[in-house]
């Protein structure tokens, strides 16, 4: 069985691609500045149920005199929650990690496939390609964001990645720096996406799949992951989606 079938991924199916406006590069990752869209039209975000926010409503009272802050968006750069911060004087920046997790994926059952063959010496635990990955994909200067939105991506990595991209999140945030996520009480049978529809409220998105859910974590859980942050404010509603903010 291949590392991609283990981890529940299949090849066959190319996943939806998001629409969002063109914006210059900073690594892999994405930094987004106020600027005119280009070209005469360009085709609409796909459409998605709205819900109230009570965890949103907690992160903008605690960004609230910030001024011109910094925000780290971990999903798919969608133009409405760009406009949304950078209206509000933020500079954005957006890196679609569990994309690049799958596409990583990829090139790692490549390589196992060359090693039966020509034989690497690479460590392929869980640990090591967590390393991995994030040496390659997940590189900011320490302390370069006030916000992260990390939505509910911590569900769909395997375990020790998203432990250790707690521990880089943290080394990222500014004193007081806020993380925004949501943690599913038990696997979700669909996938879906979020981005910002006002100040209130989230658009729910469905979306082809990605990756697989490989977690749902327990209040202890999700806790210990987090133990440098000094609250933790959560919000459960009843479609099974907690909404938590985590404070440096």
């Amino acid at each position: 069985m291949s590392l991609l079938q283990k981890l529940g991924l299949g090849m066959g199916t190319a996943p939806a691609r998001e629409v969002s406006r063109p914006m210059p590069s900073a690594g892999r990752g994405r930094n987004v500045a106020a600027v005119p869209a280009v070209g005469a039209t360009r085709p609409p975000e796909a459409t998605g149920t709205t819900r109230l926010s009570n965890g949103l409503k907690e992160l903008l009272w605690n960004l609230d005199g910030l001024g011109r802050g910094t925000l780290l968006d971990l999903g798919p750069a969608w133009q409405t929650t760009l406009s949304f911060f950078i209206e509000r004087g933020f500079r954005v920046s957006s890196e679609d990690i569990l994309r690049e997790w799958k596409e990583f994926l990829s090139e790692e059952e490549a390589r196992l496939q060359n090693a039966a063959t020509a034989p690497v010496d690479v460590d392929m635990t869980a640990t090591g390609r967590a390393q991995r990955f994030l040496e390659a994909n997940f590189q900011y200067p320490r302390s370069s964001f006030d916000a992260v939105l990390l939505w509910d991506l911590l569900d769909y990595l395997e375990p020790a990645l998203a432990k250790q991209t707690v521990v880089n999140l943290t080394e990222l945030l500014r004193p007081g720096g806020v993380v925004f996520a949501l943690f599913h009480s038990k696997k979700p049978e669909g996938f879906q996406r979020y981005r910002i529809a006002d100040s209130n409220s989230l658009q729910i998105v469905s979306s082809a799949v990605i990756c697989p859910a490989q977690k749902a974590y327990q209040n202890r859980e999700i806790q210990d992951m987090f133990i440098r942050f000094r609250t933790i404010k959560s919000f459960v509603s009843r479609d099974q989606l907690r909404e938590t903010l985590f404070i440096k």
